[in-house]
């Protein structure tokens, strides 16, 4: 079971007769989302992504195209690494990994941190899914979820989830 904190509250959707655990993410409007970002939505075919991700083996390549016709995949963006928000989400998701892969679906966080520095925090905090490095933004934008500015730091992604389903399509938005 995977356990929730902070705002966040576990939701199931059924789509294509299965059922995945999944977040829904609160983000509270103030003066960090200064524009109207709009998150693609359900039905519209998934933006295809290359990303670079790094471990133990060195760093890979993680694409989505890689699991059209045989996985489902979430797909979970979050701001920034080695922050108290997104280590609890991912910790969380980490708990619940299981349930995820008996669903046949690959979880993939993804965030503009670097992939070397991604893999020190989840080295650190014992986050155990895949995470990609959005580095140059472009998945955030293509995905509708790239936030000009995060409190000074610059662009960032916003915290947001979505579920493509083994064609490709958009099956859960939230941002």
């Amino acid at each position: 079971m995977i356990y929730p904190l902070g705002g966040y509250k576990k939701v199931c959707a059924t789509f294509d007769k299965l059922t995945l655990p999944r977040y829904s993410f609160h983000i509270e409007h103030s003066s960090i989302l200064e524009k109207n970002h709009m998150a693609i939505s359900v039905g519209t075919k998934a933006p295809d992504f290359t990303l670079k991700s790094k471990n133990a083996e060195g760093v890979s390549d993680i694409s989505l195209s890689s699991n059209i016709g045989q996985k489902n995949t979430v797909i979970l963006f979050f701001p920034l690494a080695f922050t108290g928000v997104c280590t609890t989400e991912l910790c969380d998701v980490t708990a619940g990994l299981g349930q995820y892969s008996d669903l046949n679906a690959d979880v993939i966080g993804i965030s503009v941190d670097s992939p070397f520095a991604q893999e020190a925090w989840a080295q650190k905090e014992n986050i155990g899914i895949i995470l990609a490095s959005d580095l140059n933004k472009k998945t955030a934008a293509d995905y509708g979820v790239l936030l000009d500015d995060l409190l000074g730091f610059g662009a960032t992604s916003a915290r947001a989830a979505f579920v493509v389903d083994k064609d490709g399509v958009v099956q859960y938005s939230e941002q």
